[in-house]
């Protein structure tokens, strides 16, 4: 049976992980410019509105503006999952990821109302970012499933480096954990009067660069024996590209720290956090293809002609 799609998928997937990308630039900014309190209740904006009003300012604007991206990404889960399901034949695997991406938008949204009530808690901030990262990892995986075929996945590398790159992928997200950490021992809290971990900076940044060194190493080892076994140039290219992102995110990390953490660069470093988690996953979904195995019609030979019979010759 052909594949028949009332609705596009995967740019409708595209379009999901890029803007769960973009709500982590977005968050860092309300905590960068003081914003985290600009709306001061939830799920109201004020005890009267939930809009911002004009007396509230820019911090009120920025929050509020937050607030309405997920929104945004909520109608388009609800996209995802109709095109998911609209899809003949339908997939099950694509519509169990499409409900996964929609069901933790509320979600995300609750733990920021959290964020809110409890006057920027750091470890409920941090649990809000982490969420994203959550989302994100579902996003990504509808979206590169929704180029794929029906057939069993297809090993393209030896299982050792498969083992390799889920350790790896452990290490990216104990960085990504770790960096939460970082941010809630740092200045940037949203809000003045928002409370810090009590953690020291210098030693939890300490201990984040140590496992970002850690995570390097492992990517510069997964490169070299990529080679080693000649596997495919997609699966080299993202590890190659997954390197680069964190070499990047490093030297940001490093400037901001020796210049006392600059907004801009605080809020450049947030994304790079996404980029490289969007980079691992890049890498886990390049160690494998799943082929189509809907059968293709052979082509239909002609029947001969039949032998036209001789025309007797007349006598």
């Amino acid at each position: 049976m052909p594949e028949v799609r009332f609705l596009p998928l995967r740019p409708l997937a595209l379009a999901s992980l890029v803007a769960n990308v973009a709500l982590v630039v977005t968050g860092a900014a309300v905590r960068l410019t003081g914003s985290g309190l600009g709306c001061p209740t939830w799920p109201r904006c004020t005890d009267e509105s939930y809009t911002t009003t004009s007396e509230m300012g820019v911090h009120g604007v920025i929050e509020f503006g937050n607030r309405l991206l997920t929104f945004a990404l909520g109608f388009i889960a609800v996209a995802c999952v109709i095109a998911a399901l609209l899809e003949r034949p339908r997939r099950r695997a694509r519509v169990l990821l499409a409900i996964a991406v929609l069901l933790y938008i509320p979600l995300q949204a609750v733990i920021g109302g959290i964020t809110v009530l409890t006057n920027l808690n750091p470890w409920v901030v941090g649990l809000h970012f982490l969420v994203s990262i959550v989302i994100i990892a579902f996003a990504y995986a509808l979206w590169r499933r929704s180029a794929e075929g029906d057939g069993r996945p297809v090993a393209l590398v030896p299982r050792p480096i498969n083992h390799l790159v889920w350790i790896l992928s452990v290490v990216s997200a104990a960085v990504i954990a770790l960096g939460v950490v970082v941010t809630g021992s740092g200045p940037h809290a949203g809000d003045v009067d928002a409370k810090r971990n009590g953690l020291d900076p210098a030693t939890v940044s300490q201990a984040h660069a140590d496992v970002v060194f850690l995570l390097l190493g492992l990517t510069l080892a997964l490169i070299f024996a990529l080679r080693a076994v000649k596997a495919p140039r997609a699966t080299v290219r993202a590890a190659v590209v997954l390197l680069v992102i964190e070499l990047a995110q490093g030297l940001i990390g490093f400037v901001q720290y020796f210049t006392h953490l600059p907004v801009l660069l605080v809020g450049a470093h947030m994304l790079g956090a996404a980029l490289v988690w969007t980079g691992t996953l890049s890498v886990v979904w390049s160690l494998r293809d799943r082929p189509d195995t809907v059968p293709v019609a052979a082509p239909v030979e002609p029947l001969p002609a039949p032998a036209e019979e001789p025309v007797p010759a007349p006598r």
